[in-house]
């Protein structure tokens, strides 16, 4: 990679030869696996009840290869729920606050909205513990006997927590970790992690309108042993007669998923077990971060929002831009779509402004080395005209 300043760099201003041949790199719903095509998909169950025996089992079939591939314990239990990762979060929210004191953290614009609904939805007055974008709140103050309402990847702002050591094997609170740019990318503690959501538009490039929920026991004691003091909605609703609804964990959706929908992530998760499982899924979150970090590191004019590697983001990484307002952010994303160098790079909307390049798993490194002198280019002549 050369180093360049591209403000006194004339060539930047002429388009590079090579393409990302996938220039999928946005933070959700993001690019499919490698070699994905609907033809590929398997469309038996399409026009069929989702409660016929057929469809039960593909969502059971979805449900126990994400067991597998995650390697999700026995002692946890795993359910898809509607609503993207929003309806999984809050469905744990609504149904398990209130029992004790909550502390909800937020250093990115999803867990400022986690905080939103516990202090003004569900007014249970807990502590807030909050960073500015770039930065993470300290871990170690967090209370052991608090239920933690957290997010381990900030997608919009590209801070992560580094490891699940803050988190105390003798806590007495319910630890709530939205996981949901995290999970695939990153290791997940199971034993520290009581609630744990995601929707699998991130990292596995699946369909959006769908969440998954993972629960391990003492979250199912608690939804036993407790009742909140508002009214649920009925697709928060996980209990009957002080029990556990256990057919949500066995493919029996609260309502009708799109099947359709179900069979992409199949075929997604199928691709991940195919190429190595939870630790090749990793590997190559790594080598696209580092393929991008060697991108950043050769060019003065671009930089991490999250200084500290210890807690950047290897799937959302946002970068800042030297002298970038969001004028600016959306011209070089202009530019590079038009060119289909690069689909939705630009930052999220309450974030600083700056670009954010997606790369998980589904992303393929080569793609990635091919979008550093398009950045060049981009930023030019952004600059110029």
């Amino acid at each position: 990679m050369t180093d360049l300043h591209v403000a006194d760099a004339t060539f930047a201003s002429i388009k590079p030869a090579t393409k990302p041949a996938r220039p999928h790199f946005s933070s959700g719903p993001c690019a499919k696996p490698p070699g994905w095509s609907a033809d590929k998909l398997d469309t038996l169950v399409l026009g069929r009840s989702h409660r016929s025996k057929l469809g039960k089992a593909r969502l059971q079939r979805a449900i126990d290869l994400t067991r597998e591939v995650l390697q999700v314990p026995d002692t946890h239990r795993i359910a898809i729920v509607p609503a993207s990762d929003t309806g999984a979060i809050e469905m744990a929210m609504w149904s398990m606050l209130g029992a004790r004191p909550v502390t909800v953290m937020a250093w990115e614009s999803f867990g400022e909205g986690w905080v939103t609904d516990a202090v003004k939805q569900l007014k249970i007055d807990p502590q807030v513990m909050t960073a500015p974008y770039g930065e993470i709140v300290d871990l170690t103050r967090v209370p052991h006997d608090h239920d933690v309402v957290f997010t381990w990847n900030g997608t919009t702002s590209g801070v992560r927590v580094p490891n699940g050591d803050w988190i105390s094997d003798d806590r007495e609170g319910l630890t709530f970790n939205d996981a949901t740019s995290a999970v695939f990318a990153m290791d997940m503690p199971w034993d520290k992690l009581d609630v744990t959501t995601f929707s699998w538009q991130k990292v596995m490039g699946g369909e959006g309108g769908h969440g998954v929920l993972i629960l391990g026991p003492r979250a199912v004691e608690r939804l036993e042993s407790y009742s909140p003091a508002w009214p649920m909605p009925k697709i928060f609703r996980m209990t009957k007669g002080g029990k556990l609804i256990e057919g949500l964990f066995k493919g029996e959706t609260i309502n009708t998923p799109s099947m359709l929908a179900v069979e992409d992530y199949i075929f997604a998760l199928e691709w991940g077990q195919s190429i190595g499982g939870l630790n090749a899924l990793i590997g190559r979150s790594a080598a696209n971060a580092a393929a991008l970090d060697r991108i950043v590191q050769a060019r003065d004019w671009l930089g991490y929002l999250a200084v500290d590697p210890a807690t950047r983001s290897n799937t959302s990484v946002c970068l800042t831009v030297e002298g970038a307002d969001e004028a600016l952010i959306k011209k070089m994303a202009s530019l590079l779509e038009a060119e289909h160098a690069a689909y939705d790079i630009a930052g999220y909307r309450d974030a600083p402004a700056g670009l954010r390049i997606w790369c998980g798993a589904t992303v393929d490194t080569a793609d990635v080395e091919a979008l550093g002198p398009w950045l060049d280019w981009a930023y030019a002549t952004a600059r110029t005209s």
